[in-house]
């Protein structure tokens, strides 16, 4: 008997018996433990990678406020445009080696592994300008000269981890979608203490500055690398990994362009908010600067939390897809939902009731905390406005749909959210406080959306997509392989 007929049946006689609630409860008591199990180790990794960035914005931010804004505009700017892009390029492994797991095509994760290093390390480069013509373009949109040149100047030294970002995170995903998720946690912890310690030699004690803080981020993120690197194809994933393979250069197109409409779909939404840090640079002075990187920082440290959601999300719907549980996947995605609601209040309540304690974390300036504490409510409401969307895009990765996402993301975000901003912020002058908010109008547009598509989602339709698709051509490769080696 197959999981999806036992779930429906097992619905069917609760509901003929009277104890329907009880099986509801049991059924989504399995899911929430299935989420977790791939969804904790992600956060960890996630908020522990993430912190390497917020640590070293902390040196810098006791430095001074022209380090502490040039650092944060060379991360959660130019970095967050490249980490998204090649983020949701990476998801699209959540989408294939997903189902390809879920269909007990353990080889083909192998070879959707070394095809997303081919497709998004060649990606990597073509992104590399946003770093070498940083400080121009800087001067170009009208930031100051002082700390346009410091950015650029910080830019240039953090290619390295942007390179990394290609192996980081697909290898992530690769052990993700087997469950192997430990692995991922012990890493990210054990390069967590070491950037700690590196960063306090290289500030207070060698006093490099703020170029030896780069390199700390550097070092730590190639680090994160080599050790899921080494377990990967060293013998702990023997049925996924069977070595280099020529067919990873096979079928580099159709990759690319899933690949490539998942880091679309990611990079919309994780450059989004970062635009006010820009906007806030032209026309306002570095203590808002300075406040909104902040305020900015806290927000992207706290989504990594939705955003470990979001790939758990993904990886329960492309397996359960992969299986031919169409229910089982829809479940999967409304157990998600529920839980990243709860966690976005929680986080939602802390804003509010300890906004100046967030603020000294990353600085000293009472003019920077005192702005952060009236910015509190803004920054509760993005966290909250942008609890379930992150969800909606999880099933979207593991469905297969990220194409429509992009187009969603850009019609909501950018159509909508940003020149609502600009009309309430620039020509009704209520400031950036009036660009965020038409922008978190964008977000909620954004989900209102998502939101209906999935309610009308043909779960259905995608299984017999899959098994009449994606497995035919699967075997073929398989196929291709064996008779390559009975010629050999």
């Amino acid at each position: 008997m197959t999981r999806e007929l036992e779930h429906t049946l097992l619905l069917k006689l609760s509901s003929e018996s009277g104890g329907r609630n009880y099986i509801i409860v049991k059924e989504s008591w399995k899911e929430f433990k299935k989420l977790w199990q791939i969804a904790a180790p992600s956060i960890f990794c996630r908020l522990a990678m993430f912190s390497l960035t917020l640590i070293t914005q902390s040196f810098a931010g006791h430095l001074g406020q022209t380090q502490l804004a040039a650092i944060s505009i060379a991360t959660t700017v130019i970095i967050s445009i490249t980490f998204g892009f090649l983020l949701g390029m990476a998801s699209a492994l959540e989408t294939l080696c997903g189902q390809a797991y879920g269909g007990k095509q353990y080889h083909m994760l192998g070879i959707y592994l070394q095809r997303s290093w081919v497709v998004l390390f060649l990606s990597s480069i073509f992104l590399l300008p946003l770093f070498i013509f940083a400080e121009p373009i800087l001067k170009l949109i009208g930031q100051p000269m002082e700390l346009a040149e410091m950015t650029g100047q910080l830019a240039m030294w953090l290619i390295p981890m942007h390179l990394s970002f290609v192996f980081q995170f697909t290898l992530m995903r690769f052990l993700q979608c087997q469950l192997k998720t430990s692995v991922v946690a012990w890493v990210s912890g054990g390069v967590l203490v070491v950037h700690v310690i590196l960063s306090w030699i290289f500030v207070y004690k060698m006093r490099i500055g703020i170029i030896g803080i780069a390199l700390t981020l550097d070092f730590s993120w190639w680090m994160s690398v080599l050790g899921l690197f080494i377990y990967s194809v060293c013998g702990s994933c023997h049925q996924s990994w069977t070595g280099f393979s020529w067919d990873a250069f096979a079928g580099l197109w159709e990759f690319f362009k899933l690949s490539l409409a998942s880091g679309v779909m990611l990079s919309l939404e994780n450059f989004y908010y970062r635009i006010l840090i820009i906007v806030s640079g032209v026309k306002s002075a570095e203590v808002a600067v300075d406040a909104l990187s902040i305020c900015i920082s806290f927000y992207g440290w706290e989504s990594m939390i939705p955003l470990g959601l979001f790939a758990a999300t993904g990886i329960r719907v492309a397996n359960e897809i992969g299986a031919g549980n169409g229910n089982s996947a829809k479940f999967a995605a409304k157990i998600s939902v529920c839980n990243s609601l709860i966690i976005g209040l929680v986080f939602f309540s802390i804003v509010i009731s300890f906004p100046d304690k967030i603020a000294m974390i990353f600085t000293s300036s009472s003019s920077v905390i005192t702005m952060v504490e009236e910015l509190a409510m803004l920054l509760a409401i993005t966290i909250l406005s942008n609890c379930i969307q992150p969800i909606l895009s999880g099933v979207a990765v593991g469905s297969g749909w990220q194409g429509l996402v992009a187009y969603i993301n850009i019609g909501s975000y950018y159509f909508f959210g940003v020149p609502l901003g600009i009309i309430l912020g620039w020509y009704f002058h209520f400031g950036f406080e009036g660009i965020w908010a038409g922008m978190i109008c964008g977000t909620m547009i954004q989900t209102l959306i998502l939101t209906i598509i999935a309610i009308r989602f043909p779960w259905e339709n995608e299984v017999k997509f899959h098994q009449t698709i994606l497995r035919p051509q699967a075997k073929d490769e398989e196929t291709t392989q064996s008779n390559e080696v009975k010629k050999d």
